[in-house]
């Protein structure tokens, strides 16, 4: 099983791609997750991951996330390799988001205009399902 899941914050603005082979859209940006234990007398550590997410979720990156945004991410990691311009090969592990959460508080978030975004875009979605309106229509 290929399981990750990290909580941290955003080092900068993520950045947006293209495919090159199907004109998917891309995103990704690193993810600064600070260690568990920090040693007597000295700083806390943080380890940086580097985080690709594809399609509609790079849409919802795009528009929602940004520098400092604190959030969780569940995903796979993957390593691959190429060929840089002096023809070394390098090796890269990635992690490749398949769902991503708000993590900070609604205190943090009502203070930028992420939240407003956030509640503008819920308000455009498809509200066609029926909800549960009390418990008495509980199936169990």
């Amino acid at each position: 099983m290929n399981k990750t899941i990290l909580l941290g914050r955003l080092t900068k603005a993520p950045e947006i791609r293209f495919s090159q082979t199907n004109n998917v859209k891309v995103a990704s940006f690193s993810l600064a997750v600070n260690r568990r234990y920090v040693k007597q007398g000295e700083e806390r550590q943080a380890d940086f991951f580097n985080i690709v997410v594809y399609s509609k979720l790079a849409d919802f990156v795009e528009k929602f996330l940004k520098q400092g945004t604190q959030i969780c991410v569940l995903g796979r990691l993957q390593t691959r390799n190429y060929e840089d311009k002096n023809g070394i090969k390098r090796y890269v592990t990635e992690v490749i988001a398949e769902e991503i959460y708000f993590a900070d508080s609604y205190d943090k978030m009502k203070n930028t205009d992420t939240q407003e975004n956030i509640s503008e875009d819920l308000k455009e979605k498809d509200t066609s399902e029926e909800f549960i309106s009390s418990d008495d229509d509980l199936p169990f």
